[in-house]
């Protein structure tokens, strides 16, 4: 396993840039609630730590992680964001089911990637038992939300630095 005994949410602050002046959108599943409201929570708080003012954090929720792809496409469509971030959590089980789920929201938010003009950023967990699942979501490897929030920071920095450019 890639992240044994390693915690994935370790970064340097230093090296993030100001969410000062971003509008950030947040669509969580609530499904595996336990798990997903923990990698809002991480979410959340990156946010603000960065500088994101609680005014521009628009949180909305879904029922499962299939409905994440049309709840960050409605956010894209009705608020001016620089970015959304989505977050769910899909558990192995004994049929194909998750196979079916975490291809379509894998391609779901790879096409409004390519097809809006803001980043949309994969916070699925994608997980074979609870206890992974949990691990992720603020145990021993970290809060795959944190890193989320991290990388829509990032991803709407470097696109005000290329709109720069065209001035």
């Amino acid at each position: 396993m890639a992240t044994k005994n390693k915690n994935l949410s370790v970064y340097s602050p230093e090296q993030i840039p100001s969410a000062k002046k971003m509008i950030f959108g947040i669509v969580v599943s609530d499904w595996n609630s336990e798990v997903t409201h923990a990698l809002l929570d991480g979410a959340y708080k990156t946010l603000i730590e960065h500088g994101a003012k609680e005014d521009n954090i628009l949180v909305k929720h879904v029922p499962g992680s299939f409905e994440l792809t049309l709840g960050a496409q409605f956010m894209a469509e009705y608020a001016d964001l620089d970015a959304v971030i989505c977050l769910g959590c899909v558990i192995q089980g004994e049929t194909r089911h998750f196979d079916f789920i975490c291809q379509g929201v894998t391609h779901g938010i790879t096409e409004l990637n390519m097809n809006y003009n803001i980043p949309f950023v994969f916070g699925l967990l994608t997980t074979n038992t609870m206890e992974q699942a949990t691990a992720r979501s603020g145990g021993k490897h970290g809060n795959k939300g944190v890193e989320a929030a991290v990388t829509a920071i990032k991803m709407a920095a470097l696109q005000k630095e290329m709109e720069d450019l065209e001035e």
